[in-house]
């Protein structure tokens, strides 16, 4: 049944012509069919602009909307915000893909519990090479929890937009959305659903790629620039994060036999 309310999935696009039909070809796929595309192309040169546009000439729920600069991944993703119409935002990105019954059964999860802010497990295929477990999370991710670390990825995440509002993200090239989770759990606590339902593609170029010094970096602007907290407050908090990092990477995982 797809009376549960349109799904507005956010999904911002740079030069990957490579992976994007995969990743379109995962929403399609979807058992719930009652959904919006929002594909926001940050002015890219590979031609991937043209493989959305046939989505969209034969699928309506396909919708690419198009930066004037290249702006990056908040930006993107803001403008999306802004245009999407469904109770439900999710969130996709191009180089990523869904199980077919990702949105059913996170769906099912929230109505049934009454939950306005959840997330799912994944696996990561790191490039090419599928990784022998699936990444878990805590059942319940409150504010001070999500301070700690970024439990879940944002390809897992669902949110109510009639509950949570529109929200817009700081403008820093990495770890934005992050800052993204850190205003929605303000709202609402976060609840895992605990199935494997959607998949992280990561390869070489990827905006998650880089070294422990630029992720240390990453999350000082997260909480400095992106949240606004004070130099001494941001390395306490960056400090933080890396210890919880590590236990998230001992305690989070479930192998896959």
């Amino acid at each position: 049944m797809d009376n549960k309310g349109l799904v507005s999935i956010i999904m911002p696009m740079y030069n990957c012509a490579q992976y994007i039909a995969d990743s379109i070809d995962s929403v399609q796929a979807q058992t719930y069919t009652n959904w919006e595309l929002l594909i926001v192309d940050d002015v890219s040169t590979d031609g991937c602009d043209q493989i959305v546009k046939e989505y969209a000439a034969s699928d309506p729920r396909i919708r690419m909307l198009q930066n004037e600069k290249n702006s990056g991944a908040a930006v993107s993703r803001n403008y999306a915000l802004r245009e999407a119409k469904g109770k439900w935002i999710a969130f996709l990105d191009s180089d990523d893909q869904w199980l077919p019954e990702k949105l059913s059964k996170q769906l099912d999860f929230m109505i049934s519990n009454g939950y306005s802010f959840t997330c799912t497990d994944y696996r990561i295929q790191l490039n090419g090479q599928w990784q022998p477990y699936v990444i878990t999370g805590p059942k319940v991710v409150g504010k001070w929890k999500m301070y700690n670390y970024c439990y879940f990825s944002t390809i897992t995440v669902m949110y109510d937009r009639e509950v949570i509002g529109l929200i817009q993200i700081p403008d820093i090239k990495k770890a934005n959305d992050y800052a993204m989770w850190l205003r929605v759990v303000e709202k609402a606590k976060c609840y895992r659903l605990p199935q494997c339902l959607s998949y992280y593609i990561k390869h070489e170029g990827s905006l998650a790629s880089g070294s422990k010094l630029k992720l240390i970096k990453r999350h000082y602007i997260l909480f400095r620039v992106g949240m606004g907290k004070g130099t001494f407050m941001s390395l306490i908090l960056t400090v933080n994060n890396l210890f919880w990092g590590v236990l998230k990477k001992l305690f989070y995982k479930k192998k896959i036999r």
